[in-house]
Parts: structure tokens; C-alpha cells; sequence
């Protein structure tokens, strides 16, 4: 059985049915224009059938509330099933190869979402798989979370291209996911991070091409104070992710100067939002006063995720 490419419902311009989501590397501009779209229905029509006899297999080896929480009921809203797969519970868990693991589950399910360590096992399972798999988050990428944040923002600012947009912090699977999505829809992206810790390179090199492409732009700042001056979105995330716990110690001492707090806000545009995507450690990458105040946009992008996963489910599967 192969990966569809059958028209989609006539509410779609463009077909993604049967397509993997790996990474936003892989998708065109007009593509994530469609599922923002698509987003933006499914939030103000929540409820449909669409989805009905469909099942959604979930593979966690990373443990979630947003991911698990969001998937389950953007299934159930449209009328289809997921059912949670812990990997402890699971042969994958006690050595089952994943080409093993892919084949059957596209036997049994009609979409596959992985969260999950290393990206080469997201990969692995959709070269064999028959069924569109969804990256629910690896250690290089979060393109769920990404989509969410840029549909946060364009409800925030009414549009996208030509916005500053500033992550600030460790250069990791979320600054990945963000600066390649925003720099592909025309956003000066700046990530402020310390020496060491910045993004990968080759993902550098392709976020300058996007934004080159997109009349945008791309820059790595060291210093937070310069990198937030005028931004109309500032962005942050915990200082040490899940599997580095035992670098926690370290990497508060690092990451204290890029702590996102009144004072740094006071560098950016007047009518700057504050994003994160949670969970956060108040006190650590920001200060009570900012995640809980009026320039936090936090449980509106929280919630987003809920949309746009149902958008772009309801695009591989053809609904």
C-alpha cells in the first residue's frame, strides 16, 4: 500500500493527503498558508464528523500533557478514535525494530503520531510505514508546536511577514521548528541564545535560504538585550529539555542573562506578546510577572494546538 496523493475535500486548495509531517522543511509556503487556514475554520466550527471510523495510533516515549491531551480530543471532536501507545507498553519498547512497528500499526490505524528522542526514528517510521506520520516532537524538531505558534501570532497581529520575532534561549527542537516555520512566512527571526548552545548549523544554513527566499531574515544574536530591540514577539523555553536533566545545574548559570522578565521586555515594541510553549519554570526562563501578565499569550497558543493538529489531520487523512 502506498502514501495517497487523492484530492482532499473541496474546502482544500491543496492536497496533503497521505503526506508525513517530519519537519516544515518539507512543505511549501503555500501549504502552511492552507493548514493556517484550515486552523482558523476548525477553530470557530470545532465539531464535525469528518474524522468518523478513522483511528489515530500514538507512540509516546516522551510523556505530554499539550500532545496527548490535544490530539486525543481533536480526534474525538471530528469524529474519529486515538489510542495512546506507551512505549513501555508496547513491543517497540522491548526491542521490536520500528520498520516492524510501522508496518503493522499501518495495518491497524490510519495515521501514525510519534513523540519521541532522536529524529531518526521519526524517520524511520515513516520510510516504512503506509500511513501518514505526524512528528509529535524529537530532540531536532516540534513542527506541531510550531504551527500553533505562528497561528498564536497571526491572531495576535492580524498578519505574519514583515514581523520581528525573537526567540530567546537554547537552540533546541523548538527554536528549530519556530525559526524555520517564520522565517518560510516572511519574519525577521532573531534566536538570542549563549555561545554553545546555539541551533544546529545545517538547520542555520536552510532557515537563511527560507528567509532569503521569503524576504525575510535570519540572525543568531548572543546578546538578548540587542536581539529583543523592537520585537513584536518574544519567545522562550525551559533552559534544560527532557534528557538533559542531569545539565540542569550548569545550564541555569548559563541561561540566566536570557531570562525573559519586564526588564528585557522594555527593549521590545510597545505592543509586544510574550510566547512559550510550556511547560514553564517561572523564576528560571521567565519571571512570573511576564508568563502571567497581560503581554503573555501562553494559553491562546496552548490551546492553538489543539486546532492546528485537527487541521492537520484532517488534511493527511483526506477528511
Amino acid at each position: 500500500m502506498t502514501k495517497s496523493n487523492a484530492v482532499l475535500s473541496p474546502f482544500k486548495k491543496i492536497s496533503l493527503k497521505g503526506r508525513d509531517l517530519l519537519t516544515w522543511l518539507d512543505y511549501t509556503t503555500e501549504e502552511v498558508h492552507e493548514l493556517l487556514s484550515l486552523s482558523e475554520h476548525l477553530k470557530k466550527n470545532p465539531v464535525s464528523k469528518k474524522l468518523e471510523g478513522k483511528t489515530l495510533g500514538m507512540i509516546f516515549e516522551k510523556s505530554s500533557t499539550r500532545t496527548r491531551v490535544s490530539f486525543e480530543a481533536g480526534m474525538l471532536q471530528m469524529g474519529g478514535h486515538a489510542i495512546y501507545l506507551n512505549s513501555r507498553d508496547i513491543q517497540l519498547g522491548r526491542g521490536e525494530s520500528i520498520a516492524d512497528t510501522a508496518k503493522v500499526l499501518s495495518s491497524y490505524v490510519d495515521a501514525i503520531m510519534i513523540r519521541t528522542f532522536e529524529h531518526e526514528k521519526v524517520a524511520q517510521l515513516a520510510e516504512h510505514a503506509s500511513v501518514p506520520v505526524i512528528n509529535g516532537l524529537c530532540d531536532m524538531y516540534h513542527p506541531c508546536q510550531a504551527l500553533a505558534d505562528v497561528l498564536t501570532i497571526l491572531e495576535l497581529k492580524g498578519k505574519l511577514s514583515g514581523l520581528k520575532v525573537v526567540y530567546v534561549g537554547d537552540g533546541n527542537n523548538v527554536a528549530h521548528s519556530f525559526m524555520i516555520l517564520c522565517a518560510k512566512l516572511g519574519m525577521d527571526v532573531v534566536v538570542s541564545c549563549p555561545k554553545g548552545y546555539e541551533p544546529d548549523e545545517e538547520i542555520v544554513q536552510a532557515t537563511v535560504q527560507l528567509a532569503e527566499g521569503s524576504g525575510g531574515t535570519f540572525t543568531v544574536v548572543h546578546d538578548p538585550v540587542e536581539a529583543v530591540a523592537g520585537a513584536d514577539i518574544v519567545y522562550t523555553d525551559v533552559w534544560a529539555s527532557m534528557g538533559q536533566e542531569e545539565e540542569t545545574v550548569e545550564r541555569l548559570g548559563v541561561f540566566a542573562p536570557y531570562q525573559v522578565n519586564d526588564a528585557l521586555l522594555s527593549h521590545a515594541a510597545d505592543e509586544v506578546n510574550f510566547l512559550h510553549c510550556l511547560p514553564a519554570h517561572r523564576g528560571e526562563e521567565v519571571t512570573a510577572e511576564v508568563i502571567d501578565g497581560l503581554k503573555s499569550a501562553v494559553f491562546q497558543q496552548a490551546e492553538n494546538r489543539l486546532h492546528v493538529q485537527k487541521a492537520i489531520l484532517l488534511s493527511v487523512l483526506g477528511g
